[in-house]
């Protein structure tokens, strides 16, 4: 009689993503509450852990956010600039904090987006609020 023998299937692990919203920061704090409603907004719909970092002026940074977001269980954070455009930050310290962070954290995948501006919704609702097409600000 010949009996076949099972053979345990390999998964692959289960692939949790952080989003990690990323902003340049600024010494005022009032600064940081348009992108504190966006955070809400993300964690709202997104099933994975969300944080909000800032380059300087602000806490919490780049490093502690990514800790802890893997402490939440992230095996793959997708970095979002918070930024219209590609300048220097973008272009220099953001990919060199994921460059230290993919060292740091050899097993989490790290991604990032492109800057907002670079988005053509965005660059559709800035024409709108540009040519009053928005609600007015008061």
């Amino acid at each position: 009689m010949n009996v076949a023998q099972a053979t345990p299937l390999k998964t692959q692990p289960a692939v949790t993503t952080g989003i990690l919203l990323f902003a340049h920061g600024s010494r005022d704090p009032v600064w940081r509450t348009p992108f504190e409603r966006v955070l809400v907004r993300v964690s709202q719909t997104h099933t994975g852990p969300v944080a909000l970092g800032f380059l300087e002026h602000m806490q919490p940074d780049f490093k502690q956010v990514s800790a802890d977001l893997i402490g939440q269980g992230a095996t793959h954070i997708r970095v979002v600039p918070l930024f219209l455009a590609a300048g220097g930050h973008v272009r220099q310290c953001i990919p060199d904090l994921i460059g230290h962070a993919r060292i740091a954290y050899p097993s989490v995948q790290f991604e990032s987006t492109p800057p907002l501006g670079e988005s053509e919704r965005v660059i559709d609702v800035l024409t709108d609020i540009a040519l009053g097409q928005h609600e007015p600000v008061t």
